[in-house]
């Protein structure tokens, strides 16, 4: 049993930042599974505190659920496809990009998707007819990533098949697949997250091949956060040694900053000759990026 344990426990520690992100996600659903055999409350009650309603008086009441949406499911189903798409754009991601500018889009994706759910149904009210009450699921914060990797390498190629599809081809089915089923009347609160996460995708890949990161700021805040519940030594950082400054930037900034200018510009080449054409050196610099 200790072995098992120390087993679970590395693989856990070796997980990437998605996929700790998905097994949030199961070990939430499996919560609200448990809760309803166990006690026999449905799982829409357990769960209620983490969904975002459409109201925005009980929105306020609730603004940690703009955030927490994003790790609720309610059926088995939307959990399951939700976490497969995210595994395999997610493999993508930290390939190519570092972990932390993948996580802003991620969660500005949810963010914005649930901003634009509740801005629909608070002021276009009229033109709903799916009146749901809450919003729950991934899907903004994964068409993000989605539109996200379409817009920043529309002409590289995926293969479906024996099919190579370029993939803005994909990211315009994708828009264009939600439009019509927001009009059909259909889980019209989650056609709208996703519309919303598929425009943050679109706008920061637009951004970024300007050469700005528009989630630089949103990545210091969720940085701050994490910081409140790490404790620090007060002896490391009396002796903590400072850093000589390179060019106003001390070491690690300046480090930084090569490194994503060296990042982008392999990024560029993918662009334009597609993901085979990177040297050895090239893709092993990527896959150390994304897992930083």
């Amino acid at each position: 049993m200790t072995s098992l344990t120390h087993d679970i426990k590395d693989k856990l520690k070796n997980l990437n930042v998605f996929e700790k992100i998905m097994a949030v996600n199961v070990l939430i659903f499996f919560i609200g599974w448990l809760l309803r055999v166990i006690l026999g409350i449905p799982r829409q009650s357990t769960l209620d505190w983490l969904a975002l309603p459409s109201g925005f008086s009980d929105f306020i009441l609730k603004p940690w659920a703009l955030f927490t949406y994003g790790f609720t499911h309610y059926d088995l189903f939307h959990l399951v496809f939700n976490m497969l798409i995210l595994y395999f754009v997610s493999r993508t991601m930290v390939n190519l990009f570092p972990s932390r500018q993948s996580l802003n889009i991620y969660f500005l994706g949810i963010i914005i998707g649930g901003f634009t759910y509740l801005f629909i149904y608070n002021v276009f009210p009229s033109i709903l007819v799916d009146q749901v009450s809450v919003l729950v699921g991934a899907s903004a914060g994964v068409n993000a990533l989605l539109i996200f990797i379409c817009a920043y390498m529309p002409y590289r190629e995926a293969r479906f098949f024996s099919i190579k599809i370029k993939l803005w081809y994909i990211g315009v089915a994708i828009v264009v697949f939600d439009i019509l089923g927001f009009f059909t009347g259909v889980n019209q609160g989650g056609r709208l997250a996703h519309l919303g996460g598929s425009l943050l995708g679109y706008v920061y890949a637009s951004q970024l091949l300007k050469g700005k990161d528009i989630g630089v700021g949103f990545g210091k805040f969720l940085d701050g956060i994490a910081n409140l519940f790490k404790t620090k030594s007060v002896l490391k950082t009396v002796h903590k040694s400072k850093k000589k400054p390179f060019a106003g930037h001390n070491k690690d900034e300046f480090n930084e900053f090569n490194n994503q200018k060296k990042i982008d510009l392999i990024l560029d080449k993918i662009s334009k000759s597609g993901y085979e054409s990177l040297t050895k050196d090239e893709k092993a610099f990527l896959f150390k990026a994304g897992k930083d």
